[in-house]
């Protein structure tokens, strides 16, 4: 197979999967059908466009040949004369859309379609994580690092979620201008989830997925428009860029994972910072401070200090200190340890971090030892630097985190 099928392939999926699947959706009324056939069409592409060539319009072909593929599961397993009709007489998604733009003001496709997604029926996480499998194309194993919780969890939160849809009838339909509000913390909940898979890959050899951040931060950007008296909303798109703006710095030519504080600052993008802190400046002005506007603050000490050592992270402490306040989540009481840790020493943000291994509330998650092990190893106790390490070395994904930790440990256990 050409490097240019598998490209055009793969760029088809990162821009046409959510169309597709949410197209089979609203006419099958079957969330696992309609992902089982949008796979199939791409396993399809992948067998014919090297033979046939590619199409003028992949995303089209791939919705005639997943419609197609349904509309033969459905005839097979007889389902019903009615879901054959719905079926034959499916519109392009292009066609659907523009009268779904009229309905509920959302020009953009795929931001109008985690509106749909986000049926406030269900539970939050439900939300977020039924529209980031669905619609994002995540694996269950990825929304599970996310939720810090096992792949066989999610996926039996997932299929719940779908089955409560069936069970309780709630439609696939995009929602009016005037019901968006109450679905829009669970629509940032993806984007921040689906940049984070990106700024931060579950597994493999890359660190990062360029392609969902950039998406991450366009649908950011699009719903700030769309909402501009909304400051999470800019919160959300502030945090995003101020991240993104480092990302050139954060692997080095090898692949490596570099800290923020070896990073060369001097080639982060600071017109994106200026645009993240602009952003960040006009939520606050709205006066409804939120766990968005909090993380894009502490992102903003980080953006602007010239040199790691002119980092305030006493602000930073007192930042974390306020989203803990605001989102009592594990992760974040980490943040703050590290924070801490910083402001006051190793010994008090160590302090921070025992009691929370000793809770077991982030069990498996591998930021844990490792900010244990890099704590220790600034109070010089080597050797319980070392086991730390080496247990976070167990837990670590990504091929770019296992190198780094492989480096502090052969630091650590070197050291005269």
């Amino acid at each position: 197979m050409s490097a240019e099928v598998e490209a055009a392939v793969a760029a088809a999926f990162r821009e046409e999967w959510g169309q597709i699947v949410a197209t089979l959706i609203r006419v099958t009324g079957d969330w696992d059908l309609a992902e089982e056939c949008a796979q199939d069409a791409f396993t399809v592409a992948l067998q014919r466009w090297p033979r046939d060539g590619i199409p003028r319009r992949p995303g089209a072909w791939l919705t005639t040949t997943a419609r197609n593929r349904a509309t033969d599961r459905l005839r097979r397993e007889a389902v019903g004369a009615a879901k054959l009709r719905e079926a034959a007489m499916m519109s392009s998604p292009r066609e659907a859309g523009d009268d779904e733009v009229a309905v509920s003001g959302v020009r953009d496709d795929l931001l109008r379609l985690m509106f749909t997604c986000c049926h406030p029926a269900l539970a939050f996480e439900s939300q977020v994580a039924l529209t980031l499998r669905t619609l994002a194309g995540l694996t269950t194993a990825e929304i599970g690092r996310a939720f810090l919780v096992p792949e066989s969890t999610m996926s039996k939160r997932l299929v719940r979620a779908k089955q409560k849809i069936i069970g309780a009838g709630i439609p696939y339909r995009v929602p009016p201008a005037h019901l968006l509000p109450e679905r829009t913390t669970a629509v940032l909940g993806v984007l921040y989830l689906l940049f984070n898979e990106g700024y931060a890959a579950t597994a493999g050899a890359d660190l990062m997925r360029h392609g969902l951040c950039g998406e991450a931060i366009r649908l950011a950007r699009t719903l700030a428009e769309l909402m501009p008296d909304e400051p999470e909303a800019l919160g959300l798109l502030a945090l995003l860029l101020l991240h993104d703006a480092r990302r050139a710095t954060r692997v080095d030519d090898a692949g490596d994972l570099v800290t923020l504080e070896h990073q060369e600052r001097t080639r982060w993008d600071t017109a994106e910072i200026a645009d993240g802190v602009h952003v960040l400046e006009t939520a606050l002005r709205r006066g409804r401070p939120g766990p968005y506007q909090v993380q894009a603050a502490i992102a903003a000490c980080h953006a602007t200090a010239t040199e790691a050592a002119d980092t305030d992270w006493a602000q930073i402490a007192a930042l974390y200190g306020e989203l803990a306040r605001m989102v009592p989540s594990a992760v974040v009481q980490l943040n703050h340890a590290v924070a801490i840790g910083m402001a006051e020493g190793p010994a008090a943000g160590l302090a921070l971090v025992e009691t929370l291994d000793a809770s077991g509330a982030l069990a498996g998650y591998h930021l844990l030892p490792a900010t244990r092990a890099d704590l220790l190893r600034r109070l010089d106790r080597r050797a319980e630097a070392a086991a730390a390490y080496r247990q976070a070395l167990e837990l670590a994904a990504t091929d770019a985190e296992r190198h780094y930790l492989t480096r502090r440990l052969a630091e650590t256990t070197n050291q005269d």
